[in-house]
């Protein structure tokens, strides 16, 4: 058992990875993570629109990120994690939340690769080449394109994240995949019931492929009374922790461009009508702004807070360096290798 005292030990010592950081396109708050202590990071490369232009041109400008600041580094396999930590660089893990980005051509996920893409999200809510998406009428399943795509995605080593995905599609890709699925920023359904959350029988699923589900703090995916707790986002952990084994929980915070207090009011409120006009989020799952993450842990800059109310809710020195990132090193150890 460690100490509240340890806390702030605990937390620089220990690998810290968000595997969901939409926030951090804008590349000034990218500093916020470093802040927080973070070892890793992974920034989203376009979302539910755009095109195989837009996602080069968003891959190309983290290289170029890269090259600017010798502090960063694009992480290509799980060594490259263990080096930034080393070296007390940041690492850049490059995830696509949706496949738009491919448009209906699986031959340039391998050029994808080679730039340094190494997490490849199905969905983004609605359906595609791929499937369906968590807030679509139909829940389908994965088309043949999809099988395609997974069966692509396992040769090149790159990891299947079913965030956002529809059940049945996200069922389909655990069973056809050969390596570890992921859901990189899903609550547990059980805690919160919001559309946008997933069912014990998928969390089941992506743990017995060898996978991890991060918990989200976006304030609905959490509750439905405002601004979360810490105690709230711990309780979807500790839920999951029960039903599958902590060895399957992790942390995709999702922080994003529209939440209190990177965005002005009027800003978010144009942001989501935008979302709900163009089909992205359904007013259902998604009530309108602001969007105050759990508190305590608002923005970035003071991540160890939650390492501290892990401590104080009587979580283990080695379950909490499990949750913040060596649950996912492992999925990163056996899907990237290094």
């Amino acid at each position: 058992m460690v100490t509240e005292m340890d806390a702030a030990t605990l937390h620089s010592d220990s690998i810290i990875i968000d595997v969901t950081c939409p926030l951090a396109r804008i590349h000034k708050y990218v500093d916020w993570y470093r802040e927080g202590g973070a070892t890793a990071i992974a920034p989203t490369i376009t979302g539910a629109t755009g095109s195989a232009r837009s996602g080069f041109t968003q891959i190309g400008g983290w290289h170029r990120y890269v090259r600017e600041r010798d502090d960063t580094l694009i992480v290509r396999q799980a060594a490259d994690i263990e080096r930034a930590k080393a070296e007390d660089k940041l690492g850049l893990i490059l995830h696509c939340q949706g496949t738009a980005l491919i448009e209906d051509e699986i031959d340039l996920i391998d050029a994808y690769y080679e730039a340094g893409l190494r997490i490849v999200q199905l969905c983004y809510n609605t359906k595609n080449l791929v499937g369906d998406g968590a807030s679509e009428r139909t829940d389908s399943g994965l088309s043949y394109f999809g099988v395609r795509l997974i069966e692509r995605l396992n040769a090149l080593g790159m990891i299947v994240d079913c965030s956002h995905t529809g059940h049945r599609t996200s069922m389909d890709a655990v069973a056809v995949s050969t390596t570890p699925v992921i859901i990189s920023h899903a609550n547990a359904r059980a805690v919160q019931n919001n559309g946008r959350n997933v069912s014990d029988e998928l969390i089941r699923a992506v743990a017995a492929s060898g996978g991890v589900v991060g918990t989200v703090g976006f304030p609905a995916f959490l509750t439905w009374d405002g601004q979360p707790t810490l105690d709230q986002f711990i309780d979807d952990i500790a839920y999951k922790a029960d039903l599958v084994g902590i060895d399957h929980t992790g942390i995709g915070i999702d922080y994003y461009e529209g939440q209190y207090p990177v965005e002005a009011d009027d800003a978010a409120a144009a942001r989501y009508e935008n979302r709900l006009e163009t089909g992205q989020w359904r007013a259902e799952d998604y009530p309108p702004p602001p969007y105050k993450f759990p508190a305590g842990i608002e923005t970035p800059r003071t991540l160890v807070r939650l390492t501290e109310r892990f401590i104080e809710r009587g979580f283990s020195e080695d379950d909490i360096r499990k949750v913040w990132g060596l649950n996912w090193m492992r999925v990163y150890r056996e899907v990237w290798g290094g």
